[in-house]
């Protein structure tokens, strides 16, 4: 079979793999798209993403979707032939995290295509995969697969949307407009903000996020631009540049709050902390999800348009030309990898 492996920085392979054989407690899954995410990128192009650093060859992927094959011994779930997602997360359980009810931020995670940890875990991108099988989410009724590979993306919106706090009624700035910024802007309309002001470099980024339901779309390099709002209750940064959370800092209200999504630069990142302290401004990170991979299910089968931010969907032999299409976002949002011929 087919999988796409990243061998370093630059170096991006469709490799011929052996299928696999689902273990005790696994199901094998046969994918048939995976959505190249942010963090997939940046392991094609630095070798890395943040702190973590690539020790080894591993296939990337985690926003997978395709069909149940078969379980191993002691294994359940829905029947073979059943569409499904798969939560890339398998948290362990009984860190004083997991324990507290905040699975996402466990200190022994498995992480589908993460180098966070060594020996890495190997990711979705590939053509059949033995996944733990409480991984697997059976699709509601009439969502389709391709528009269900936006449901790991969709869920670090709506985590970092619920981090905000209640939004209802508010006005909410989201700053960076690419495919998670643009799914912060559904996430925080579902979560009924009354006002959601998108900010980005790009025109052709911002396009997506009035698809995305924002009302106010202003370019962030223009300080002279009318749509920058005097303030606003919340503010979602997802561009992961320092220049992002700078904006959010200066137009979030007095005692409003402002949520670090975006992965900053490694090492230290300059921001106006004195505003945080004068405004007492709450500073709040946000990272992955946990529950919210099943309200992302849901909300994706209530709302079929958000299917508009799928860009492109593209052979798996031609990874690398979707890793540069994805790259490239002046002509893509969401592009998605195809698997369907490649088993």
């Amino acid at each position: 079979m087919l999988g796409c492996v990243i061998h370093g920085a630059g170096d991006l392979r469709v490799d011929e793999l052996p299928t696999p054989e689902p273990g005790r407690g696994q199901a094998l899954v046969a994918v048939r798209y995976g959505g190249v995410c942010g963090s997939d990128l940046h392991y094609w192009r630095h070798g890395g993403v943040g702190d973590f650093r690539l020790q080894e060859p591993m296939l990337l992927g985690h926003e997978v979707v395709g069909t149940v094959v078969a379980y191993g011994d002691g294994a359940t779930g829905p029947a073979p032939g059943t569409p499904v997602a798969v939560h890339p997360a398998t948290p362990c359980g009984t860190c004083p995290e997991c324990v507290d009810g905040r699975r996402n931020v466990c200190r022994d995670t498995r992480y589908l295509g993460s180098a966070a940890r060594t020996p890495h875990v190997q990711g979705g991108f590939a053509a059949r995969i033995a996944v733990p099988a409480g991984q697997l989410r059976a699709l509601p009724d009439g969502l389709p697969l391709d528009q269900a590979a936006l449901a790991e993306p969709l869920a670090v919106a709506l985590h970092a949307v619920r981090r905000a706090g209640d939004v209802r009624g508010r006005h909410v700035l989201v700053t960076g407009a690419g495919p998670i910024g643009c799914l912060v802007v559904a996430a925080a309309r579902a979560a009924g903000a009354a006002h959601v002001t998108a900010t980005d470099l790009l025109p052709e980024a911002l396009r997506y996020a009035e698809l995305a339901g924002a009302d106010t779309l202003v370019r962030a390099d223009d300080p002279e631009d009318k749509g920058w709002p005097d303030q606003v209750d919340a503010a979602v940064e997802a561009s992961g540049v320092a220049a992002g959370l700078d904006s959010c800092l200066r137009h979030v209200r007095r005692g409003g709050v402002v949520v670090q999504l975006g992965m900053l630069p490694p090492g230290q990142s300059p921001f106006a902390g004195n505003l945080v302290v004068s405004r007492e401004i709450e500073l709040r990170g946000a990272f992955r999800f946990d529950t919210e991979f099943d309200d992302a299910l849901r909300l994706l089968a209530r709302e079929p348009g958000l299917a508009d931010l799928i860009s492109a969907v593209v052979p798996v032999a031609d990874a690398e030309s979707a890793f540069a299409l994805a790259a490239d976002r002046t002509r893509a949002c969401k592009v998605l990898l195809d698997f369907g011929a490649s088993a």
